[in-house]
């Protein structure tokens, strides 16, 4: 077996969407301003820069305005600027508007734009490599490496041509070493490594558990006489009931195309639900199917989202590295959105390496990232929404309330801090103490069956590599989870990767399907028994989003 060759350079950012990218472009432009020369290489496991992008999205400018301030004259695709904003509260059969002057400062999107966050992405890519940032679509960062002395010095990349059984194929090419003095960790929600670092340097120790949610969109070309660009339309309500937590949205893009999508906390305690079964039924309410009839689905894609909030957030760094963007948590729940917290954190990050890299130093700790977060406008920002998330613990009629009190009347000057003690995973009940939820079947025209969903993401595996999608004990799906929970991981995986199905004998047996997975994480957060790890395929595999 050949010896993997490395390469070596100052920084190395793990993760090729906007935080990553941020701060390969904020070095670059330090590096210009100061006449210190830094090499710096972004590695992006998905085939091309926004192949594995997906948000709703609604962008505040703020922060790319900081980091490219003349963004609107280089072409960057923020064409749609918010005209409208809409906030309904759905019931079975109903829904009813709020009044915009009831609605608190973070529903506001007067001075943001609708995107297709991929697009944007790889308008960043362009900005980065223009400034000599070398960047290597389609290598997936799959080991940390360590010095002697326990400090991070860049990483690996996984093998390619290693077939099913673990041996290697006549197709066999080692991964490479990227050695730096300082790495960058922007994999996006539930990194991979990230959560490796997180637990080796005890990242978390001080912080609430994180919590997340799975966010699924579909990207829709609607009848032109339901289209109505810069229109922002945000639901809660039905189909979730008040105890899970969760929304909707409709963003109207140009060109006729709506973004629809829906976010459900990995919180939620019934197993018997189905986030992808409740996006599809949400479609079918009176107030929200008009929009569709008559149009043509043209995306789907799932991801999870990091929605912890400022409580939730682990330490930032660590000898030799950092985390940034959603990879740290930075997303602002409150407002469904993260794209400008992930471009301001990578742009902090890249400042300290820079100061760091002028002093002489390398693989020691970043403190002046953390230290620069805690002085910003994105601290103060995430400082007023910071019980966002565990207000809704106790009910949507509480967090609303509550959420009121808080944006609309104290404007974010908050007297209390509430605090969240249990991780996602812990918050299943047994599946006989839960009632059955009996999901209509899809009709093909506005609801949609996972597989034909899973089609639209262009989403490929080679069949003969080692499954991704481990198990840390292979009886534990069947004997626990399918026991206990009515095996879950049948219903909360939006690319139906895992289904029970009998095997020779007539016993169950989980199958995994790991071809269908969009990398969305869903499985690594939820599993019950946290026995399913989630590890990088082949470089270049999974969905192909265009501009989700």
């Amino acid at each position: 077996m050949s010896e993997r060759e490395s390469m070596e350079y100052d920084v190395v950012v793990v993760g090729g969407g906007p935080a990553g990218l941020a701060t390969a472009i904020r070095l670059k432009q330090l590096a210009a301003e100061r006449g210190h020369d830094v090499g710096v290489c972004v590695l992006e496991k998905g085939g091309e820069i926004g192949a594995h992008i997906l948000s709703g999205a609604v962008m505040d400018p703020g922060a790319l305005t900081e980091l490219i301030p003349d963004w609107k004259d280089k072409g960057a695709p923020l064409d749609t600027p918010v005209t409208e904003d809409q906030f309904l509260f759905l019931t079975t059969t109903g829904s009813r508007a709020t009044p915009n002057w009831l609605l608190p400062a973070c529903f506001h999107n007067t001075g943001n734009y609708i995107v297709r966050l991929g697009d944007v992405t790889r308008w960043l890519g362009e900005q980065a490599e223009a400034l000599g940032v070398d960047i290597f679509p389609g290598f997936a960062a799959a080991e940390v490496l360590y010095t002697e002395d326990g400090a991070v010095r860049g990483v690996a990349t996984g093998n390619m041509g290693v077939g099913r059984d673990g041996n290697p194929t006549d197709q066999f090419q080692p991964g490479m070493e990227l050695l730096a003095r300082y790495t960058v960790f922007a994999e996006g929600s539930r990194g991979h490594l990230g959560r490796q670092l997180i637990e080796r340097f005890k990242l978390d120790a001080d912080s609430d558990p994180q919590s997340y949610g799975i966010g699924l969109k579909e990207l829709w070309e609607v009848n032109p006489a339901q289209a109505h660009p810069g229109r922002v339309v945000h639901t809660a309500g039905w189909p979730l009931d008040a105890d899970t937590y969760g929304g909707a949205f409709l963003y109207h893009l140009k060109d006729n195309l709506v973004a629809v999508g829906m976010v459900v906390g990995l919180d939620y305690a019934n197993p018997w639900l189905s986030p992808f079964e409740e996006f599809q039924r949400y479609k079918t309410h009176p107030a929200i199917r008009p929009t569709f009839e008559g149009g043509k689905r043209v995306a789907y894609g799932a991801r999870a989202i990091t929605a912890g909030g400022l409580l939730a957030l682990p330490k930032l760094d660590f000898p030799g590295g950092v985390l940034v963007g959603c990879e740290a948590g930075f997303l602002n729940a409150s407002r469904i959105k993260g794209s400008h917290a992930a471009i301001k954190s990578g742009m902090m990050a890249a400042e300290a390496a820079m100061d760091a890299l002028q002093a002489g130093r390398s693989h020691d700790a970043l403190t002046a990232y953390p230290l620069a977060f805690k002085d910003s406008w994105l601290h103060a920002e995430l400082n007023k929404s910071r019980n966002f998330k565990q207000w809704f613990k106790k009910g949507r009629t509480v967090a609303t309330l509550m959420t009121g009190v808080e944006q609309l009347l104290l404007k974010g000057n908050i007297p209390w801090t509430v605090h969240r003690t249990k991780p996602d995973h812990a918050c299943l009940q047994p599946a006989s103490q839960c009632a059955r939820i009996d999901y209509p079947k899809p009709d093909g025209k506005l609801t949609f069956d996972r597989l034909s969903s899973v089609f639209l993401s262009s989403t490929n595996h080679e069949e003969n590599q080692p499954v991704h999608l481990t198990l840390k004990d292979a009886s534990v799906p069947v004997s626990v989870n399918l026991a206990k929970y009515g095996g879950p991981e049948a219903r909360y995986c939006p690319a139906a990767v895992y289904e029970f199905v009998k095997d020779e004998h007539g016993g169950d047996r989980l199958q995994i399907n790991a071809q269908n997975c969009v990398h969305c994480k869903t499985c690594d957060i939820k599993d019950p028994t946290q026995n399913i790890v989630w590890v990088t395929p082949q470089g270049g595999e999974g969905p192909v989003y265009n501009g989700m």
